[in-house]
């Protein structure tokens, strides 16, 4: 059975880093002796050889991080010359200022705003208490763009023009969902989840649907230290930290 495994770079960054605890060694990941690892790992519904590692993410900004920029580039250098992937995709990384209500985190993560209360309290021109004000803020938000649809696009376009027999994706992004569930009507697919929350609910199906085969497994801190990368390649070597 071919195999095609389609990765979401920035999901299964920072899933990685919460899974590892950002111990040395988790950036430094071979996604090709990944793919394999969860293909004939027991999450799987069946086994293959995997055919195709498609890699989606984007290129950091250098703006205040340099060093950061600098240690990815020497990654997706390492990667091509590793063989670790069959293509790499990249999408955009965004940076701008966005303003939005203050609020915090509720018991099950949700936004709960902040509102104007004693000690901080807000008043009016005419010096009364405003006591359900809410809190203004403008932050930087660095985003990255275009991952999910390129590996919607890559994932689709290999399966509609028979280049694998069945696919794998690595990611919890539920904006998946819909081209997802058209493959499931085509190939068997197995979806792994490489952060420690639940599976994205609309990522989920059933194993018999469409051709069946399908199965759901989330990536462990296990496959994170199993897979890294020789520490030199060529005439790269591992960043410090990494």
């Amino acid at each position: 059975m071919r195999v095609g495994v389609y990765v979401d770079g920035f999901n299964l960054y920072y899933g990685a880093r919460a899974l590892s605890g950002a111990a040395p060694g988790w950036r430094w990941l071979d996604p090709r002796a990944l793919a394999q690892r969860l293909v004939d790992g027991p999450g799987a519904a069946w086994s293959g050889e995997v055919e195709r590692v498609v890699y989606c993410t984007a290129r950091i900004s250098g703006a205040g991080n340099e060093g950061d920029q600098r240690d990815q580039d020497t990654y997706l250098r390492a990667l091509r010359l590793a063989g670790a992937l069959d293509e790499l995709t990249l999408g955009q990384y965004v940076t701008r200022v966005a303003t939005a209500p203050l609020a915090v985190a509720d018991r099950r993560g949700r936004p709960r705003l902040v509102r104007a209360d004693w000690p901080l309290q807000v008043r009016d021109t005419s010096d009364r208490d405003v006591p359900s004000a809410s809190f203004m803020v403008s932050v930087a938000r660095r985003e990255e763009k275009g991952s999910d649809v390129n590996v919607a696009s890559h994932l689709l376009i290999d399966v509609l023009t028979d280049r694998v027999d069945a696919v794998v994706v690595v990611t919890n992004d539920s904006d998946l969902a819909f081209p997802l569930a058209h493959a499931r009507t085509l190939v068997p697919v197995g979806t792994v989840n490489p952060t420690p929350g639940f599976t994205a609910g609309k990522l989920r199906g059933e194993p018999a649907e469409g051709a069946g085969g399908h199965w759901w497994c989330r990536l462990t801190a296990a496959d994170v230290g199993a897979v890294a990368l020789p520490e030199r390649i060529a005439h790269l070597r591992r960043p410090d930290g990494w």
